[in-house]
């Protein structure tokens, strides 16, 4: 990591070209397709919490060990809160951080371009594709 000062908390700063850095497994955890939906899901929400039946009925496809992993990620790295009501069944409720909001904002513009450019990557899939075909 690097000695510059970060953003307020007066932490350092990671550098993503150095191999031992932590901001590495960092955008591991939240390059997700599943830390975007699950993000997405609670800032539209916010400040409203959502619970867990909730979220994975908001997010089609995502299996409930897949979600259960995504948001406990989530919660440890500061992004979401979880508040567990002592029901039967315990009913599991979440909601973003001050710091997840902040985090919306960087995925928003990430899933915009995604959705803007998926055309354009498709075909140049289908040309990569075809190249690979007609060489091998």
């Amino acid at each position: 990591m690097t000695s510059q000062a970060g953003p307020a908390s007066g932490s350092t700063r990671g550098d993503l070209f150095d191999p031992q850095c932590p901001t590495r497994q960092l955008l591991d955890r939240i390059g997700t397709k599943w830390t975007s939906m699950a993000v997405k899901v609670l800032a539209q929400a916010a400040p409203d919490e959502v619970r867990f039946a909730e979220l994975q009925r908001r997010m089609p496809g995502v299996s409930q060990k897949m979600l259960s992993v995504t948001l406990r990620s989530l919660t440890r790295d500061g992004l979401i809160t979880r508040r567990v009501e002592p029901t039967v069944p315990p009913r599991v409720h979440y909601q973003l951080t001050k710091l997840g909001l902040s985090l919306e904002v960087a995925l928003a513009t990430v899933r915009a371009w995604a959705e803007e450019h998926m055309a354009e990557i498709d075909r140049a899939n289908e040309l990569s594709e075809e190249h690979a075909a007609a060489d091998g």
